[in-house]
Order: structure tokens, then sequence, then C-alpha cells
């Protein structure tokens, strides 16, 4: 059986145009050598993160895999908010987990976050070298005030 494509024009959550917004993203398409450092790990982890577009460019994937069992495999989609004013970041991992994160990227800075309450987490990344690098911190708040470290990772873009 072939593959049906159904093209509504008239549905009424068809954005009327693509966001601004994921311009911006488009320095992260392609492959990216991972070096992941956790708190909780005696050892830096290796990986690898592939960021490519769903076909009509209002998506971003992003797939992630870890060379160490414990540091989850995952996938994200990244895509306007209802807004149409940023961004977000639907995530899942290999474990079952399921988080959404606002996000943001401007000016070679690269911000994701949640407010969860008891688990609140933000990410911030800074392209470097010509956006062939990409350093980043993740920190969690368990108590909505205090900040702790998380975990750090390079990002190296495969040329």
């Amino acid at each position: 059986m072939g593959e049906h494509k159904h093209k509504n024009q008239s549905a009424p959550d068809l954005p009327s145009e693509r966001s601004p917004d994921l311009n911006a993203l488009e320095a992260l398409v392609g492959t990216w050598d991972i070096a992941f450092i956790h708190v909780t790990l005696p050892d830096k982890v290796q990986g690898k993160k592939t960021y490519t577009w769903l076909e009509g460019g209002h998506f971003l994937i992003e797939r992630s895999y870890m060379d160490l069992p414990d540091v989850p495999d995952s996938i994200g989609i990244i895509g306007s908010d209802d807004s149409g004013e940023g961004l977000v970041l639907n995530y899942f991992d290999s474990r079952g987990v399921t988080r959404i994160y606002q996000m943001r990227l401007q000016n070679g800075i690269w911000k994701t976050w949640r407010d969860a309450p008891g688990f609140a987490q933000r990410f911030t990344g800074t392209f470097r070298d010509e956006g062939k690098t990409i350093t980043t911190l993740g920190e969690l708040s368990t108590d909505g005030v205090t900040w702790e470290k998380d975990y750090e990772q390079i990002h190296t873009k495969q040329l």
C-alpha cells in the first residue's frame, strides 16, 4: 500500500507561515559528537546528537545516543510554541520519560528550561569556534530557589 499524504489546507490549526524563531535552529542542523559529564558518573560519556528538519521545516528532530546504558538515548521535537512567540522542546527518552521544555536560541546562546515543581531544570549552551562547538551547563532545582550543577556537555560538530 502506498504512502498517503493528506494535505488539508483548511485545518484551523494550520500555521499561516513558518515561525521566524525556527530560523536560529539552523545552527544545530547536522551531527554532533557529545562529551557528557554528569555529577553522578565517575567518567565522561561519549555520544552523538543529530538534528534534522521534519519535512515542511516547522519542526527540528533531535536524536541523542549515548555510549553508556545508564545514560538514556532520547528524541526531541522542537517547534514554535502555541503563542508563536518562542520555541518548545518535547523530550522523550529510553526510560519512558516525557518532558516539555521552553527553548530559546539567540545570539549564540541556547537555553532550555522547565519549571516543574520539585524538579525544575535549565540548560545554557554557548556557541564557540564559529558555531562548530557548543559548551553547555545543565542545572536542576528541587526547591525552585537553589540551583545545582547537574551536567556539562561539549558538542563538537562533525564536518
